[in-house]
């Protein structure tokens, strides 16, 4: 909104939906590497991985430039062929490859491990869309995830920094978005004519924990649509869902105040805790190269 810009629809909603502005790929749970966990809705995956999404990219970027030569009241919907040059390609991926590991009893030093292999694959897919005309790329790295009350609560006896995360998840993170920062700095001599912003939205959302009251928050590390425990995320009792608490149903429901909370859930972000880290890397003071969101289009 701040850019004044629309927001994007979906690929997947394509019945005469406006992508003249661009298109959104992304899906709830999604990974970078084929998911090796059970797939929605049996289990928590979701199966449109990162090279899937870039295959539906490629479909679209070829579908859409024929219905473009076809005319008609659907052309206009979609985006000029001249635009894919020009347009800015953003990536938020990769946390859900940790996570998802983690739940699957795997250690961290095993997780660890997989980093490598886990960008070495995001890599390739960045090289796949260069190949299909991407030019500007923006790319954040993963979320302290040491600080969700999901893992608070899963793994209860981690050690905890000076805020009260857990220190050995945040490291993972930490150690995943180092991988991923080279990566991006080895495709920038790759790729000299290409645009690769790297963005440190780690440290954005880490503030929030460790100056919550500096920023206008709250209870950092509560969850605040949950039921239960020190961090009010009960892993048998979600958000929404209802549940039965001493003879009597009740529905998981929101904090009193949610725009002073930084965790909804317990695994993801409130919209005013979004929308802080967003102003903040939006500026360029949290990226490499140091460009603004709204020049980020402009190499």
């Amino acid at each position: 909104e701040s850019l004044d810009l629309p927001f994007l629809s979906s690929y997947l909603n394509s019945l005469a939906t406006n992508f003249s502005h661009g298109a959104n790929f992304a899906t709830v749970s999604s990974t970078i590497r084929l998911p090796t966990a059970d797939v929605i809705p049996q289990g928590q995956a979701s199966p449109f991985y990162l090279s899937l999404q870039c295959s539906q990219f490629a479909q679209f970027k070829n579908r859409s430039q024929i219905i473009r030569r076809q005319g008609g009241i659907y052309a206009s919907l979609m985006p000029r062929e001249e635009t894919f040059a020009k347009a800015l390609y953003t990536f938020d991926i990769g946390q859900n490859d940790l996570t998802q590991s983690l739940f699957l009893n795997m250690t961290i030093v095993q997780v660890i491990i997989a980093i490598p292999d886990i960008v070495n694959h995001f890599s390739d897919n960045i090289k796949n869309l260069y190949s299909l005309g991407a030019r500007l790329f923006w790319v954040y790295n993963t979320r302290p995830i040491g600080c969700f009350p999901q893992i608070l609560t899963s793994f209860p006896s981690a050690k905890k920094d000076s805020v009260g995360c857990a220190k050995p998840y945040n490291q993972l993170a930490q150690r995943f978005n180092v991988e991923l920062k080279n990566a991006l700095a080895r495709l920038r001599i790759e790729f000299p004519l290409a645009t690769i912003v790297y963005v440190d939205l780690y440290s954005a959302l880490y503030s929030l924990y460790t100056h919550p009251t500096k920023n206008g928050f709250e209870r950092p590390l509560v969850a605040c649509c949950g039921y239960g425990g020190k961090y009010n995320y009960g892993r048998d009792a979600a958000c929404g869902e209802t549940i039965n608490v001493n003879g009597k149903k009740i529905m998981v429901g929101s904090c009193k105040d949610p725009s002073v909370r930084v965790s909804w859930d317990g695994v993801h972000f409130t919209e005013a805790a979004n929308k802080f880290a967003f102003n903040l890397v939006s500026s360029g003071n949290f990226s490499n190269p140091p460009i603004p969101l709204k020049l980020a289009c402009h190499p």
